[in-house]
């Protein structure tokens, strides 16, 4: 079985590309990183470390790499030859690798109509459906409609915590033990192989919002409240009582949300968020504040993790204060290096506050929502 992954940063390596491996899959991985791979193609394995107190370390082999800069023929030609085709490059990234897989599935159908998963594996809701999109755009309409018939683009929602790092082996990866990837079956060709450590689902949307809304809310949340506290590691973040005590918070209100929407056992649910708090408070996966709460503008956008819960929670009648307190956190969120982060600063100093939140976040001036971060950012200036 061949796959064709396109990322092969550290979430491609030490989760997709271990993933599709172990399964069996050859894994061609495309990347615009020139040093990635040539290493790849020289090796055709890497290292994955769990960052567990057994410190395991799996070999990663069966794989190579494409440069999408320099080996677009190769690339649509993989494509054409796939079984299934991935994606870990974020959700911006998409429209920037879209023509290689509208290429790739083009030659595929002039010559197959075996059948063709595609599955953007992005911290976003819909992420297939969003890269069927571009792709579709770029498609004649038969060809589309050929593609109809036998290339699908299952959404999925995918949990690992790969934290920024660096080591002597570019290659090498270190990543947590814990790992989710959910994908949406009813979306899936019939008879489609399932791949081993991947669990199906007919109702993807309460796995994609639960993460979305605990993981990626509770993360970004330690972030911005530690740096306003002078932390320079999530793992010095979560140490603190206090704040550990209002990332919780947060995550009571995205819980009461999800449980309110998608029916989960309010319990369970509980349990789930002592487990993702648990996992921000790993020693071994040391991860810097300023990498977790990058690109702010991103995270404050309407259907983001901050947001759209809140906006969900106000209008089920439910709590939001602790949402919009993150939220006026990632608008002091002030990394020099961060280009989100200086356009936010500059959008501040430029139209002022209520103007920014407007732009950014889509609360109209009269929201309840954003009246709230407008209270919240005074009080954590005031502090």
């Amino acid at each position: 079985m061949k796959a064709v992954h396109f990322g092969a940063g550290n979430i491609g390596r030490g989760f997709i590309g271990l993933l599709l491996s172990q399964a069996g899959y050859e894994v061609t991985f495309v990347d615009v990183n020139e040093a990635f791979v040539s290493q790849l193609k020289q090796r055709g394995e890497y290292p994955v470390t769990l960052a567990s107190e057994g410190q395991e370390t799996v070999i990663v082999r069966n794989v190579t790499a494409l440069s999408s800069v320099t080996h677009g023929d190769e690339v649509a030609a993989a494509i054409a030859d796939a079984d299934l085709v991935t994606t870990a490059v974020g959700v911006s990234i998409l429209k920037h690798i879209a023509g290689a897989v509208a290429e790739g599935i083009t030659r595929r159908l002039a010559g197959s109509s075996s059948p063709l998963h595609v599955i953007a594996c992005e911290n976003a809701i819909g992420g297939s459906a969003q890269l069927k999109e571009l792709v579709y755009a770029k498609l004649d309409e038969e060809t589309r409609r050929k593609a109809d018939a036998s290339v699908a683009f299952p959404n999925a929602a995918v949990d690992r915590i790969v934290p920024l790092q660096q080591h002597e082996d570019i290659l090498k990866v270190v990543v947590e033990p814990f790992y989710e990837w959910v994908v949406d079956a009813s979306q899936m060709i019939p008879g489609y192989k399932p791949v081993n450590g991947v669990h199906y689902v007919d109702n993807l949307e309460p796995y994609i919002e639960r993460k979305l809304f605990t993981v990626n809310t509770g993360h970004c949340s330690a972030a911005y409240l530690g740096y306003l506290k002078g932390y320079e590691t999530i793992q010095q973040a979560m140490a603190d009582d206090a704040l550990t005590a209002r990332v919780r918070e947060v995550l009571e209100e995205t819980g009461a949300v999800l449980v309110n929407k998608h029916g989960f056992d309010k319990a369970e649910h509980g349990k789930y968020i002592d487990k993702i708090l648990e996992r921000f408070r790993n020693p071994a996966l040391t991860d810097e504040v300023s990498r977790v709460g990058r690109s702010p503008i991103r995270k404050l956008s309407p259907n983001d993790r901050l947001v759209s819960p809140a906006v969900q929670a106000y209008e089920a009648g439910l709590a939001f204060t602790a949402l919009t307190r993150s939220m006026a956190a990632a608008l002091l969120f002030d990394v020099k290096d961060d280009p989100e982060a200086v356009e936010l600063q500059a959008s501040l100093a430029d139209i002022g506050l209520s103007a920014t939140v407007a732009k950014y976040t889509g609360l109209a001036a009269d929201h309840k929502v954003h009246q709230s971060v407008l209270a919240e950012y005074d009080k954590l200036k005031a502090n």
